[in-house]
């Protein structure tokens, strides 16, 4: 065969997998970050940069972002709407930020070194211009066995051994990007189990890792929804799990087909509404689950929770974006709301919530400028916030003027 023929068998071979992934419903694992995602916005539309928690988070969020920038090469780029930075000018522009906030400032001295060394950019949004869809997550805190037994016998699996990423740049550069994941069966690249196989058939039994045994299967399926938990094991240990990989099908809402059936009202819809439709309706649990074919697949950390940059997240400061349209580690300001928790556990009402994060996490839900996913951390509260938080905000981008960088 003469290289032109291997090429063109190259190509096609690429061709072919990537028809493949549109017709399995598998979405590519990066994608270019897109210009259009958001606008610069002139001084006299800046928001009121007034913060509703301590500085003190924010600092630790910081700090953070700069341990991934420095880890990522020079020449990274990094789109704000039409200008493009690189990774000199984000550490830059943390750093400086970070040495302002030591000095304690107050909001109008926040609001006016804003004005004066930042350029300022909002999300597109969605429907409306600008509008913004926030919801929340936190870590779940979950008890688990090293051993299966009566009780507790839904797995929590690793990645298994035949899970395979195909990074299809290999076959064409014009497929830079692009990976598909699938699994090789009779010397053909397949999709990945879907979740029903994997529960019901229990097609990974000797394939995949059980790193603990769980006694819900509705605990283990919202565990995969927030990315990463901690388990306390029998042995007296606390594992760290997080996020590693999924089997590569698309994520379904149980929300949104639990509205759709009328099982749920869209104004009652919330993570709290549907554990108790589950618990109350256990001969429906796996056709809901199942719904959702998308699987995760985790690994141990020595700490947690970690977002999808390897950095530790910071309740109320990481946010997840669509990892597609947004610069990774860049600081965020946002408009939305929070819950207030009476003595009961219960939301009284809803109040502005307003402050500073970073870019630090993503999901499988998340997608497009329209939508936003900030971490709440572990405990009572983050899970009532983060499984009722469905509000409309603003999301804005902050960057440090470039004729400020020494």
């Amino acid at each position: 065969m003469t290289r032109s023929n291997r090429l063109s068998s190259l190509r096609a071979a690429a061709f072919c997998l990537w028809l493949l992934m549109l017709a399995s419903g598998c979405t590519p694992l990066r994608m270019q970050l897109s210009s259009s995602a958001m606008i610069k916005i002139q001084p006299a539309a800046y928001p009121i940069f007034e913060d509703s928690m301590s500085l003190d988070g924010l600092h630790h969020g910081i700090v953070q972002s700069l341990s991934y920038l420095k880890r990522v090469p020079e020449s990274k780029k990094f789109i704000f709407g039409k200008e493009v930075f690189d990774t000199s000018q984000m550490i830059h522009s943390l750093e400086a930020f970070l040495t302002f906030l030591c000095k304690r400032p107050t909001l109008q001295a926040i609001q006016a070194y804003i004005n004066e060394n930042c350029w300022v950019y909002q999300s597109v949004g969605a429907g409306k211009p600008g509008r913004v869809l926030f919801t929340g997550y936190y870590e779940p805190l979950l008890e688990g066995r090293r051993k299966k037994d009566a009780t507790y016998r839904y797995p929590l699996y690793a990645r298994p051994e035949d899970h395979v990423t195909i990074n299809l740049s290999l076959f064409s550069p014009q497929y830079k990007g692009i990976a598909l994941i699938g699994r090789i069966s009779d010397h053909e690249v397949v999709p990945y189990h879907d979740r029903q196989e994997i529960d019901e058939k229990g097609v990974l039994e000797g394939k995949a890792k059980v790193l603990a045994w769980l006694k819900d299967p509705v605990d283990l399926f919202f565990l995969q929804i927030q990315g990463s938990g901690k388990v306390y094991l029998d042995t007296g240990q606390l594992m760290n799990v997080h996020y590693h990989t999924t089997n590569g099908h698309p994520y379904r809402s149980i929300g949104k087909l639990l509205i759709e059936e009328g099982k749920i009202p869209a104004e009652r819809m919330s993570m709290q509404a549907i554990r108790t439709y589950l618990r109350d309706h256990p001969t429906e649990v796996g056709r809901i689950l199942n719904h959702n074919p998308s699987y995760v697949f985790f690994k141990t950390e020595k700490q947690g929770p970690i977002g999808y940059m390897g950095v530790r997240l910071t309740p109320g400061r990481s946010l997840a974006l669509d990892r597609r349209l947004f610069p990774p580690a860049a600081l965020v300001f946002i408009k939305t709301k929070q819950p207030l928790i009476d003595g009961s556990g219960k939301i009284h009402r809803w109040v502005d919530f307003t402050g500073f994060a970073l870019n630090q996490d993503t999901g499988g839900a998340i997608r497009g400028p329209g939508r936003a996913d900030l971490f709440w951390g572990n405990g009572p509260y983050a899970e009532i916030a983060a499984g009722h938080m469905q509000h409309e905000g603003q999301l804005y981008f902050l960057v440090l003027k470039p004729k400020q960088k020494r």
